[in-house]
Parts: structure tokens; C-alpha cells; sequence
């Protein structure tokens, strides 16, 4: 999804205008996120780019998406330009972390250090 969603239409009040957008942008992830995964991947991911528009956007990770078209409305620009690509992602294994060694498995057996 690519579009630019304009904040401020004249004769529309702009907090519900900007709830529109929000919500328009929710269904969105909802739509692309209940599509059938490719054999494969175990999920998808998306790359998400805000901004006045499609030259100067910037790169958003995808829970940030609402919060920085909250900030476009709230600096009060007349539109924002919102990108959303779906792709598919991979699971990747967090790496083992070695456990705690505690102070008394430093300890020699006969009680010295």
C-alpha cells in the first residue's frame, strides 16, 4: 500500500479525519496479516515508510506506523504519505545464553576461592 492521506478536508473534523486514517491502516495489516503464508515463511513482516511525502519518507518499524502519523497530524502538515509493503518473514532462534554462574559454584570444595 502506497498512499497519501490528506489530514485536513475541508468541511471534515480533523480528529475523526485522522481516526480514518488510523483505522484504514489497521485494517490493512489485519487483511495482509490473515492472507495464507508462502510455503515456507512463518510470517509476515512488513517495511513501513511515514513521511510528508513519497521522496523524504522515513523508515518506521511496523508498530511505530500510528505513532509517527500522530506526530504528522499533531506538527500540522495537511497530508501524510504512508507505505506499507507485506513480505514474508522467518523465525529466527534467539541464541543460547550461557547461565549465571553464582558465586557458589566459583567456590573450591573445601571452602577456599
Amino acid at each position: 500500500m502506497k498512499k497519501t492521506y490528506p489530514l485536513t478536508p475541508e468541511g471534515k473534523h480533523p480528529e475523526r479525519v485522522l481516526e480514518a486514517v488510523k483505522h484504514d491502516i489497521r485494517k490493512y495489516f489485519k487483511r495482509e496479516r490473515n492472507r495464507p503464508v508462502p510455503a515456507g515463511a512463518d510470517f509476515w513482516d512488513f517495511d513501513c515508510k511515514v513521511g510528508v511525502s513519497a521522496d523524504n519518507a522515513q523508515v518506521v518499524r511496523v508498530g511505530a506506523v500510528i505513532e509517527a502519523v500522530d506526530a504528522a497530524a499533531r506538527s500540522g502538515l495537511a497530508s501524510v504519505y504512508v507505505e506499507i509493503l507485506s513480505k514474508h518473514g522467518h523465525r529466527v532462534p534467539a541464541p543460547i545464553q550461557p547461565e549465571a554462574v553464582t558465586a557458589s559454584e566459583t567456590e573450591a570444595p573445601d571452602g577456599t576461592a
